[in-house]
């Protein structure tokens, strides 16, 4: 993921999934001269890392998506 694409889910009001290696995380800030990302777990609040935001993935989730008819 690109720094400014972080920052924007991270100043959004909207949810976005957004995953770690899988792990699906909140991001808490961005800085973007850095590259970095402050995340957590959204089962563990309370532990908080920085990582850098290229192995952050956003997650596309369909399932909620219903046909039109």
């Amino acid at each position: 993921m690109e720094a400014y694409r972080a920052k924007m889910i991270a100043d959004s009001l909207d949810v976005k999934f957004v995953s770690y290696f899988g792990v699906p995380v909140f991001i808490e800030h961005v800085n973007v001269g850095a590259g970095t990302a402050r995340i957590h777990t959204l089962d563990r609040p309370d532990e908080e890392q920085t990582v850098p935001v290229d192995v952050l993935t956003e997650e596309f989730n369909d399932e909620f998506d219903l046909p039109f008819i």
